[in-house]
């Protein structure tokens, strides 16, 4: 082995955990199911780093119901002609059918074959490598009803350098440092949704962690945020560094809370104010399946 290669791995060895020592359920995940991405990416040519991107964000880390009762871990809906089990589960409307797989395994072949479909054969005008294209491309054949659904792929490629799994092991362990150096800085980069500068935030991220980090009074953090006191931030969240819209965006009217979600976590979603949507839903019970108006 090469003395400098040899050097970047024990570097890598040193300050990696370290960056990721909150993240353990989706460092496990990564280590358990990278194997079958690139399996995927071989067999099909979707990105690894896009496949466990999104099975990491789907999913939860694998800790989602539907990937713990159902290996589902993309959240592929039962769709017209799907023969096999299903569960339901609150998303865009309540009690959505999903599908439910007898193993993780045929999860990620089947999500392999629903982006083979005519729908998503743009996808595949892009190189294997361009992972920031093709998570654009998956909003844009409308994957995903989330607004922000590219911005958190990307964010969770670039955190754990998901998109070394998309080439070749030897060159991707002979990279230059380029690699450790953005582990190592800008965990937090500055994206925009709505025009409004936010970051996303890790798993385990509070918002006075952020606030130090990014130079921003924790005070001012919490107001822009519609929180009223520090604490742990839902993983992959938007956490916005200036005040959020009165308004909803264009063409969305009604939203349904999905499993794990809350009146909060939409109004960072959509990038509006909480006392917007409150006022507008007085007596909207801020649970799983619950209808709010958005406008």
């Amino acid at each position: 082995m090469k003395p400098r290669l040899i050097v970047k791995l024990f570097i890598l060895a040193l300050f990696v955990p370290a960056i990721w020592g909150r993240d353990d359920a989706y460092t496990r995940y990564i280590e358990e199911y990278s194997t079958m991405a690139m399996e995927q990416q071989s067999a099909h040519g979707i990105p690894a780093s896009i496949t466990l991107a999104q099975g990491l964000l789907e999913s939860r880390a694998g800790q989602s119901s539907l990937a713990s009762q159902g290996n589902n871990h993309f959240g592929i809906k039962c769709h017209k002609g799907w023969e096999g089990d299903t569960l339901l589960r609150n998303d865009d409307a309540a009690n959505e059918c999903f599908r439910a797989y007898s193993s993780a395994a045929q999860s990620f072949e089947d999500h392999s074959r629903f982006l083979l479909k005519p729908r998503y054969k743009p996808l595949f005008d892009n190189d294997v490598t361009d992972y920031i294209s093709w998570a654009h491309g998956l909003k844009a054949c409308g994957y995903a009803t989330d607004p922000n659904y590219a911005m958190r792929l990307i964010t969770i490629i670039e955190r754990y350098g998901l998109y070394l799994y998309d080439t070749d092991a030897h060159k991707k362990a002979e990279e230059d440092t380029g690699f450790i150096r953005e582990m190592l800085m800008g965990k937090h980069p500055v994206r925009k949704s709505r025009g409004l500068h936010c970051v996303i935030a890790s798993p385990g991220d509070t918002y006075s962690l952020i606030a130090k980090e990014l130079g921003i009074a924790a005070k001012k953090l919490l107001e822009y945020n519609d929180c009223k006191q520090d604490g742990e931030i839902k993983a992959w969240e938007e956490v916005y560094l200036q005040p959020k819209r009165d308004t909803a965006p264009d063409g969305v009217a009604y939203v349904s809370i999905g499993e794990g979600e809350s009146i909060h976590s939409i109004s960072q979603r959509f990038g509006i104010k909480e006392s917007v949507i409150r006022s507008l839903n007085p007596k909207a019970k801020d649970k799983s399946g619950t209808y709010l108006r958005l406008r």
